[in-house]
């Protein structure tokens, strides 16, 4: 079945469905094939993989460390991972010999971002998702921009995004943290509502938008690994 047709079928079949139902359906849905869950261990990124604990332990978990992280994102992530039980995290960095011929002296966000990016996040992510047909990411329309029309799937160049948080808010989120007793990100007590990279991600004041402190008084608004990409490398919007 074409990928574009599988989406929309999968979009009705979900279209009542609640999250924990969406996620459990598309670990086991074989026309979806191998499945992953790419996770920033972010601030709002425990919520689904407690989801996740739930259904299987041993669901491949992608983490990408792009090395220019928040010591407190790291410490995060072995501790998250450690108290849920989630026993196949892949730790993802990017490739050492790219590293000294393009961003030697860890500069690079500095002239483009972009290309720091694509770099250190794009690239890493679509080699470690080699093998996978499909993987669930933690976004949200509430997030806004690009993301207020979000899917419960997608087509995304070759495989399929499951976005089971799609429909949820901030509140449902603090909710569910509550409710299962979860550990937060230390730095959203400290003014970070989304939490990227150190260079890339500033405090956000109460008034502004939660991912406002991603790439402050820029255009760019995503790091790229949401978009399909060209034979060149090139992003392309992945609208289908």
């Amino acid at each position: 079945m074409p990928l574009k047709e599988l989406t929309e079928r999968r979009n009705i079949l979900h279209r009542k469905s609640d999250a924990q139902m969406v996620l459990r359906h598309a670990l086991g849905d074989v026309q979806l094939g191998d499945t992953a869950l790419v996770s920033s261990f972010g601030a709002e990124s425990v919520v689904l993989l407690h989801m996740v604990s739930q259904i299987d332990k041993a669901t491949p978990v992608i983490f990408l460390d792009t090395e220019m992280l928040f010591p407190e994102t790291l410490t995060y992530q072995r501790q998250v991972a450690q108290t849920l039980g989630l026993t196949d995290v892949r730790v993802v960095t990017p490739d050492r010999t790219e590293l000294l011929t393009q961003d030697v002296d860890g500069l690079l966000h500095q002239a483009d971002t972009d290309a720091c990016c694509a770099l250190r996040k794009t690239r890493p992510l679509e080699e470690a998702l080699q093998g996978f047909d499909s993987w669930i990411t933690g976004r949200k329309q509430y997030q806004g921009g690009a993301r207020q029309s979000l899917p419960l799937y997608e087509k995304n160049g070759r495989r399929i995004k499951v976005n089971p948080l799609a429909h949820w808010d901030a509140t449902m989120l603090r909710a569910y943290m509550d409710k299962h007793n979860l550990p937060r990100h230390p730095l959203v007590a400290r003014g970070y509502p989304s939490v990227g990279c150190m260079p890339c991600t500033t405090k956000v004041a109460a008034h502004e938008d939660t991912r406002a402190g991603r790439w402050r008084d820029q255009e760019k608004t995503e790091c790229g690994i949401h978009f399909a990409q060209d034979a060149n490398g090139a992003h392309v919007v992945a609208a289908e």
